[in-house]
């Protein structure tokens, strides 16, 4: 038996299986199915226990389930059925108008309802997609996670006249905030004098920089 247990693990169909069950694909898959198989159980009692009650007693004047129509009446033509399994139990045929549409209730709710949760997950995506597109375009560094990243270098926007909430750097002529003490482009102090010899330069050089006085 032992050898018979070495044979199997030690084979290729095996060794493939095991790959194939380790896949994280797979293991996704399971779960997404347990959770839709949890979904459509809150939706089926919803459907049945909540909403056609009600639509029962507009169109049916009792549970939209009991909704039926007869086409042949069964052994006892005279009697009153309430229930389609009690008129077919008779020996009657009859048309379960109210089950089916309880199913097609059903299935609008469930394509709504996902339609929803594709429809915020693709709003949400696009958003978070835009915000790093903004911040891309605005010379803001970010990670995978959509943080800030302080280590990543910042890329400097092209030059614009400065705002009101924005003053424009002596020393690399970008757009920072009013308030801010060090440019976050160039790493120079705002408060710090420019040498002449460095006005005179379209891009300046940090490493020649002294401060006068």
């Amino acid at each position: 038996m032992s050898g018979v247990v070495s044979r199997v693990k030690n084979s290729s169909v095996w060794t493939e299986f095991k790959e194939f069950i380790n896949r994280g694909s797979i293991i996704e898959l399971g779960v997404g199915i347990i959770i839709g198989g949890a979904f459509a159980s809150v939706i089926n009692s919803f459907v049945s226990d909540i909403l056609t009650p009600f639509l029962g007693l507009l169109v049916a004047d009792s549970n939209l389930q009991n909704w039926f129509i007869i086409i042949r009446p069964g052994n006892h033509p005279e009697r009153k059925y309430k229930t389609p399994k009690e008129a077919q139990e008779d020996g009657a045929v009859t048309e379960n108008v109210g089950a089916f549409l309880m199913t097609i209730i059903n299935f609008l709710m469930v394509a709504i309802s996902l339609f929803l949760i594709v429809f915020i997950a693709n709003r949400v995506k696009a958003f978070r997609k835009k915000v790093k597109e903004n911040r891309k375009k605005n010379g803001i560094a970010s990670t995978s996670a959509g943080e800030e990243d302080e280590t990543a270098p910042l890329i400097k926007p092209d030059d614009q006249p400065a705002s009101g909430v924005t003053r424009t750097c002596p020393w690399c002529s970008a757009n920072v905030p009013v308030r801010a003490v060090k440019c976050m482009y160039c790493t120079s102090y705002l408060h710090e004098k420019v040498p002449a010899t460095l006005l005179q330069q379209v891009q300046p050089d940090n490493s020649l920089v002294q401060l006068d006085g």
